[in-house]
């Protein structure tokens, strides 16, 4: 009598139904089946959320030019000064 076998399968379904009942055991596989598809709509959601940029990262202002210059950061403005 091997794990996979078909008698196996029967004794351990009778088991379960002999301890948690026809109506409890529906119970769970109905409410597996609700977390299932309740799964399947978030990652449906997820997909059409567009990517937000890091929570570090603040983009810089309109009519600013940002570079890279010997590894650190130079900030160039349009906006004359007063």
């Amino acid at each position: 009598m091997g794990f996979g076998s078909l008698w196996h399968w029967l004794i351990v379904l009778i088991i379960v139904l002999v301890l948690f009942g026809r109506g409890r055991v529906s119970e769970i596989m109905g409410d597996f089946g609700k977390g299932i598809n309740s799964f399947k709509k978030g990652m449906a959601e997820g997909e059409d959320v567009k990517p937000q940029p890091p929570a570090g990262q603040i983009p810089p202002p309109a009519g600013t030019r940002q570079a890279t210059l010997n590894g650190e950061t130079v900030v160039e403005s349009n906006d004359k000064p007063a």
